[in-house]
């Protein structure tokens, strides 16, 4: 049977597993014959620069919906999908993060399903049985997909305090969680020290002008 024959999702995590040479645990799931190392990932050429503004519509969960709301912690936006096997691993290991990191770290889980595949009691029920409490937005028209350019299923993009995209994270292994806990903590470590913003000056004080010529008693000066 062709793709074309299938859902589109099935589609959709058949192209995100067949483009990549995947482990069992860092892909869609099954596996994947030896085939030369994949060239590092970019982050679609995202790192170092601000973070698209999210526009999804908000499921489920707890805590900011959109990067400005967040603005002040930790970010880290998650693209993921019913279909992901790896995102039912990651998913309570991103809350055990937001739980470690309580109030300096918020996740935006951003699903990438499509409306004609899935229901919005779907998505959610996917985040229930994870057990999580972070925000669950829905990607419907793929806005964000489009720009945030996620490179399989899951992809967590870590920003800064700022806004700006400091790591990404394509795929999830076991154990990444540690690696992304370093992260976190270096940039919040990185914030801590950053010096505080100066007081504006005070105004110069205007120089005196020229000493007036003393005059007599007539009022004229000498």
């Amino acid at each position: 049977m062709g793709l074309s024959a299938l859902p589109s999702f099935t589609r959709a995590a058949a192209v995100l597993c067949g483009a990549f040479v995947l482990s069992p645990a860092a892909g869609c799931g099954g596996a994947a014959p030896i085939a030369p190392t994949p060239a590092p990932d970019t982050g679609g050429g995202l790192i170092g620069s601000a973070a698209p503004e999210l526009a999804a519509e908000v499921v489920a969960g707890e805590g900011p919906a959109t990067i400005q709301e967040a603005r002040g912690k930790v970010v880290i936006v998650d693209f993921w999908a019913t279909y992901c096997h790896p995102c039912r691993r990651s998913f309570p290991r991103y809350q055990e993060l937001v739980d470690r990191f309580a109030g300096a770290l918020a996740v935006l889980a951003v699903s990438v399903d499509a409306p004609e595949d899935v229901s919005r009691e779907q998505i959610e029920a996917f985040a229930t049985e994870a057990g999580v409490k972070f925000k669950i937005l829905w990607d419907k028209d793929q806005r964000a997909e489009k720009q945030y350019r996620p490179r399989r299923m899951p992809t967590a993009f870590v920003i800064d305090q700022g806004g700006v995209v400091r790591h990404v994270h394509a795929g999830y292994e076991d154990g990444e969680e540690e690696t992304i806990a370093r992260e976190i903590e270096a940039l919040l470590s990185s914030a801590s020290r950053a010096p505080a913003e100066a007081p504006p000056a005070a105004p110069e004080a205007a120089a005196p002008g020229p000493a007036e010529a003393p005059r007599d008693a007539a009022g004229a000066a000498p």
